[in-house]
């Protein structure tokens, strides 16, 4: 089976290169902006007609879309989650080759949900930020296209690799630099939130096991645990040794300063006041993962520990 595999070089996208070329029956193609790509192509600016002529030469059996952008502004995220899933539905269309498509959301097109709650496939969403705005538009794409296509919506990927910029990628950060100025005490903000964390492993078992299925529609990917971020942070203190006092500062949520895990020194009350919840996801988000099991044959492996302990190793080799 060949596989088109597009943003290879993301965060998600490295993991489901390594799951499958480990596959010795998958012949791998990577389609990405970075010099390390088979073919260079930028999505967000190339045409379908050139991607088009590409797909009907390479001839693969699966395209898996693993590009686009977390941060930015509207037009931007625009850009690189909705015109690119278009650039590539219209492109597959036209192609001969018959690829089936597998295009990665995320747990934010949903937006906020009620405490105590699973999120289902067949809930409405009502996604709280432009970037589940920007990724909903193209799931909506995929979903209208007529393609053989699955989205999976992945909750919150953690594990190797996560990005500093991300809840889990901060408080490390935050640790780390504790540990390495001898502080006693981490004062932290935002911890009152609870997500649903999945290892990025598991989400490429995933992407391997829905790029050999039959299965369409979105299917949901997470652990359907929901996690307060305080009970991560004292985990993460755990597995890096941090013997210090974690000091909670939660605001109410309309005066929240920050993001959710940044530090936040005595000074800080200057600073201008900022949206507590970034993703737009609310204070509560859970996902209900029966349909990746009944379809997929997928449960998640790898425990919230496991992922915190590899997210720890490397912001511990910063020291």
């Amino acid at each position: 089976m060949r596989v088109l595999l597009i943003g290879a070089n993301g965060y998600i996208g490295r993991f489901v290169a390594d799951r499958l070329l480990a596959d010795p029956a998958v012949q791998l193609t990577a389609l990405g902006r970075g010099d390390d790509a088979d073919v260079r192509f930028d999505l967000a600016t190339g045409s379908p007609g050139a991607l088009t002529r590409f797909l009907d030469a390479v001839h693969p059996g699966v395209v898996v879309n693993c590009a686009g952008a977390t941060r930015g502004g509207a037009r931007e995220l625009t850009r690189h989650n909705t015109v690119a899933v278009a650039t590539v539905c219209e492109a597959l269309r036209r192609s001969g080759c018959g690829a089936r498509l597998v295009q990665i959301g995320c747990g934010s097109e949903y937006g906020p949900s009620q405490p105590g709650s699973s999120t289902a496939e067949d809930a409405v969403p009502r996604p709280g930020g432009p970037y589940g705005v920007s990724k909903l538009a193209g799931t909506e794409l995929v979903l209208g296209s007529g393609l053989d296509a699955v989205v999976l919506r992945v909750f919150s990927p953690a594990g190797p690799g996560t990005p500093a910029g991300s809840p889990l990628g901060r408080l490390a950060e935050a640790m780390r630099r504790a540990m390495q100025s001898g502080d006693g005490e981490l004062k932290l903000g935002g911890l009152g939130v609870q997500r649903d964390f999945v290892d990025v492993r598991d989400v490429a078992r995933a992407v391997h096991a829905a790029s050999l299925s039959a299965a369409q529609g979105v299917i949901n990917i997470g652990s359907g645990r929901a996690v307060r971020l305080r009970d991560a942070a004292a985990v993460l203190a755990r597995v890096a040794g941090y013997g210090g006092a974690l000091h909670e500062l939660d605001a109410p949520p309309g005066a929240l300063r920050g993001a959710i895990g940044h530090p936040r020194a005595d000074s800080d009350h200057t600073a201008p006041l900022a949206y507590p919840y970034p993703d737009g996801c609310g204070s509560w988000q859970q996902a209900d993962v029966r349909t990746a099991r009944d379809r997929l044959g997928w449960r998640p492996r790898i425990n919230l520990e496991e992922s915190l302990a590899d997210i720890w190793m490397e912001a511990a080799c910063r020291i």
